[in-house]
């Protein structure tokens, strides 16, 4: 209880601590409230967005496309790197092909993404697919090649089933190093997600900011930049957490 008290805490100075930094900025500088707004007005642009329930349109849109997007490149890249991670002779063919593609934006794939998808939520939600899973698949190859080779021996002595041995024994082992890709995927898929609603879509907070800087509301550009910060270190805990549940269910949860 303590120990979130005092992260809470350490939360709530840095916020304070940033938000004195930028208005110090704003008074040294000088510069004009139009051009870069202080955080009373940007705080009146949030107000103002909730007021009117443009925040909560453009935040639904935007939390519906994440959500469909990374969980479904959750699944399918943690359920293909067990496999390839245990068909090591694949992987090595495999392997060269995903680090030649990996490096490519989501975005640069836009034009084929908008062309074959359609316009909408597909290309957004495609877009995120696309960021969420290569660090997945790689952290979970990594992964399973990381577990103890006796615990895949002693699998085959009792004569274990390929299926069990995945559920049982190289998932859960793997799991701690598998979060770890889960959580870069979190911030790549979420700033993929903004950039994609930027380009081709009509809703969505990436949208909102865009539409605010053509109308020169740069208090509102500030204010959906806060929240898309605010929610994607909310989605990191909300994956933290999840986190913890999975290991303490398994008994492999760290100590605090």
């Amino acid at each position: 209880m303590t120990k979130r008290l005092t992260k809470t805490s350490n939360i709530l100075i840095a916020f304070i601590l940033l938000v004195a930094a930028w208005q110090a900025a704003v008074l040294i500088g000088q510069f004009e409230e139009s051009l870069f707004p202080p955080p009373l007005q940007v705080w009146k642009g949030i107000v103002s967005l909730v007021r009117d329930g443009t925040l909560f349109i453009h935040l639904q849109v935007s939390l519906f496309r994440f959500a469909v997007g990374y969980s479904t490149a959750v699944i399918s890249a943690v359920a293909l790197g067990l496999a390839l991670g245990l068909l090591q002779r694949l992987w090595a063919y495999i392997d060269p092909i995903i680090q030649v593609l990996r490096p490519v934006s989501p975005i640069a794939w836009s034009p084929f993404i908008v062309l074959w998808f359609g316009i909408g939520d597909a290309p957004a939600i495609v877009i995120i697919f696309l960021a969420a899973f290569f660090p997945v698949l790689l952290s979970t190859v990594a992964a399973v090649r990381k577990v103890e080779p006796i615990y895949i021996k002693i699998a085959h002595n009792v004569e274990m089933t390929r299926g069990s041995l995945i559920a049982k024994i190289i998932f859960p082992a793997s799991f701690p190093y598998i979060a770890n890709g889960l959580h870069i995927a979190i911030g790549t898929s979420w700033i993929f997600l903004v950039s994609g609603e930027m380009v081709g879509a009509q809703s969505g907070l990436g949208y909102l900011i865009v539409d605010a800087r053509n109308y020169l509301r740069l208090d509102l550009v500030f204010a959906g930049i806060i929240l898309i910060g605010i929610c994607g270190l909310l989605l990191d805990k909300a994956v933290g957490l999840l986190e913890r549940g999975i290991e303490r269910q398994w008994g492999i949860a760290p100590k605090e």
